[in-house]
């Protein structure tokens, strides 16, 4: 399994797509970002696009840099963010400013402990949450990255990871292209 399998699925109309997809999972195309950010930034892109396939796919190359707990706290920040954008896009978009000042009753034990780095599992819950459009989300994670000295250049690059997997995601739903070339091999 190489990114070229991946890429080779991606049609002409897409061609950008293809050509960002080669870029940004190198360390040249994602400056900041360690080889673990990258693929840990791709893989929750992934698992947040809900693109079972080309999840698989990723998951596959990206086990050349990520270990098992690594992984696990990738699925965890795509779960966890899976919630919380949600309820805090809510709380950002409703007109009623009585809601935020409820308590949430959400369990969200793994941000405190992600078994990881907090400044990568930080990272991967800002690619979540670019991907699901929470504003409150993607501000608060923005500004945690920054606090603990993560440049606006790494930042910047994990979103556009984020937003060209999502991307790949789409064009690969739409054209059929359901059949993970890991599973297939």
């Amino acid at each position: 399994m190489e990114l070229n399998d991946i890429r080779n699925r991606i049609p002409d109309y897409a061609k950008d797509l293809r050509l960002n997809l080669g870029s940004v999972l190198t360390p040249q195309g994602a400056p900041g970002l360690s080889e673990t950010q990258i693929w840990g930034t791709a893989l929750t892109a992934a698992i947040t696009s809900r693109n079972t396939a080309l999840t698989r796919d990723i998951e596959t190359l990206a086990r050349e840099q990520l270990d098992d707990e690594t992984i696990d706290a990738v699925r965890a920040a795509a779960a966890i963010m899976g919630m919380n954008n949600i309820y805090y896009r809510f709380l950002h978009l409703v007109e009623d400013d009585n809601y935020a000042t409820m308590p949430a009753r959400l369990r969200m034990n793994v941000i405190a402990r992600p078994g990881i780095d907090k400044k990568d599992f930080e990272l991967y819950s800002l690619a979540a949450s670019s991907i699901t459009g929470c504003g409150k989300c993607i501000v608060a994670h923005e500004r945690n990255l920054r606090q603990h000295e993560v440049s606006a250049e790494a930042v910047q690059s994990a979103v556009r990871i984020a937003s060209v997997i999502h991307g790949v995601a789409i064009v690969l739903e739409q054209t059929g292209d359901n059949v993970s070339t890991a599973a297939a091999a």
